[in-house]
């Protein structure tokens, strides 16, 4: 399997756009300690030929762009790009679908729940029905990839439930402390090429013993490393949320991501959808040097991994 990181950083990117902390001061400035970032976004084949989208980001059409492999090869119309596969319905994660828009041949996967949101929210007609088939991603059971044509793409993704939370846009404040949040709204996938065995995770807020267990033994698990610190966007000025609040594990403390991994088996561990607060951003920042002790790797642009 190849793995392209096209989008390594969470919502907003890595200079944020209207964010002035020291870490997006940095990156405008050019300091190549502070390398800049899109939104959080993989792409995965099996051959090399055929790719599949892990999330659409909003920064997609960029992202397409710098990445060869997924440029048209053939006839005047072509994509390698066959599917798509959604972990949430995040903005960061789905708007990257309208830039899929000019009548390309295309497969969409996620959960019941998620394709209620993409069908309930008509900007997403833009999709033409007769071009993108929206196919409902069940939790829990392995489901074969498939290339537009219907034939195989050799790859497998089993899709389940980790703790999250609902899209910002779709919380419901009388819903209780958990904004209306359901087992659908955010998933993780398993993904396969009947030989080797990945984990995409770029959303999730614990570790319960269930999901190490889980985990456990893979040749590579890209993890969501929005926050160093829980109260990362309230100490540095910025914003009023914790990384909990947002759905988020961070990455430091007795609770955090380093701590919760320090005894699982996995071959390679890449964090993914990085906050612009987060300090592991910065190539000379102390607490990079700390993740990379514990045997992280911190995900950037243009990332490719071959298992």
């Amino acid at each position: 399997m190849r793995f392209l990181v096209l989008g390594s950083a969470a919502g907003g990117g890595f200079p944020q756009w209207n964010c002035n902390c020291g870490n997006c001061q940095r990156a405008r400035a050019g300091d190549p300690a502070a390398r800049p970032r899109s939104q959080s976004s993989l792409a995965v084949s099996a051959d090399g030929d055929c790719w599949f989208l892990l999330n659409a980001s909003p920064d997609l059409r960029d992202q397409i762009a710098a990445n060869r492999v997924l440029h048209p090869r053939h006839g005047k119309r072509h994509s390698p790009i066959q599917g798509a596969v959604l972990t949430n319905a995040d903005v960061d994660h789905v708007g990257g679908l309208l830039t899929l828009r000019e009548s390309q041949p295309l497969n969409v996967y996620a959960t019941r729940r998620v394709q209620g949101v993409l069908r309930d929210n008509s900007l997403f007609n833009i999709l033409n029905p007769e071009f993108v088939e929206r196919i409902a991603l069940p939790t829990d059971e392995t489901v074969a990839l498939r290339r537009v044509d219907g034939s195989p793409s050799g790859l497998q993704v089993t899709a389940f439930p980790v703790p999250g939370k609902v899209a910002l846009y779709l919380e419901d404040a009388t819903a209780g402390e958990n904004f209306g949040t359901v087992a659908e709204d955010t998933v993780g996938l398993r993904i396969t090429d009947g030989s080797k065995v990945a984990y995409y995770l770029p959303g999730c807020a614990a570790l319960p013993e269930s999901l190490q267990q889980r985990i456990g033994g893979a040749d590579l698990v890209f993890f969501d490393g929005t926050t160093w610190t829980d109260d990362e966007m309230l100490t540095t000025g910025v914003g009023h949320k914790t990384g909990q609040r947002m759905g988020h594990m961070s990455m430091s403390g007795p609770d955090g991501t380093l701590q919760a991994f320090s005894g699982i088996p996995i071959g390679r561990r890449v964090f993914i959808h990085i906050n612009n607060t987060n300090p592991v951003l910065l190539d000379d920042s102390p607490q990079r040097l700390e993740a990379e002790q514990a045997g992280w790797e911190i995900g950037y642009d243009g990332m490719e991994i071959r298992l």
